[in-house]
This record gives C-alpha cells, structure tokens and sequence, in this order.
C-alpha cells in the first residue's frame, strides 16, 4: 500500500512548511462528509501516531492514518493551477464517483 505526490505538489508542501516554521509532513486522509460519503483531510503534522504509515517523497513526509490508506492506496497529490485557481488534486483509482461539486466522492 503507497500513496505519492507530484513533483509540483511536493514543492509546495515544502514552501507551506517552511513558511509554517514546523511540521514533519503532511497528513492526508478520508473523513465521512458530503453528498457522495467521503471527504479528503489535509493537515500539517507535527507529532506520528501510532496508527500512521509514513511515505517520503521527494523529501516530503506523507502521513496516513491506517484507516484512512484503505480508502487512499495508489493516490497521487498533484497541486495544479487552472486559470486563476490552484490547489490540491487527488488522483485516487479507488474512487467509484464523485459529487457535482467535487467536494466528495465515493468508493
């Protein structure tokens, strides 16, 4: 089980890292929310649990919570910019659907 992240994706988590002035990654995980079940959660972290798995990329700490690596297992972080937008996309091949507002999706 792995999970990755985009060159540009790991980028820029390093720069909101540094910016931040701690942290020892990035955690990324599923919570139950919106219209089509689950939500992704990002959130900087500062201290491992026993549950994480920890995946290094480009020097980048990716953390998973056990629960959560079932649902995200072979997921790629990009961070993409799309006109005036930017942010974080998840290609994620486990995803069956996603919402119409692309705030969930769906195993």
């Amino acid at each position: 089980m792995a999970v990755s992240m985009t060159h540009a994706a790991a980028e820029r988590v390093k720069k909101f890292l540094q910016s931040r002035g701690k942290g020892i990654g990035l955690r990324l995980g599923v919570k139950t929310s919106g219209c089509s079940g689950m939500a992704y959660v990002l959130e900087f972290v500062d201290e491992l649990q026993a549950e994480d798995e920890v995946f290094s990329v480009e020097g980048v700490n990716i953390i998973v919570d056990g629960k959560s690596l079932i649902y995200l297992d072979g997921t790629e972080l990009d961070f993409v910019k799309e006109g005036l937008n930017e942010g974080f996309k998840f290609n994620n091949p486990n995803t069956k659907g996603e919402c119409g507002c692309g705030e969930s999706f769906t195993v």
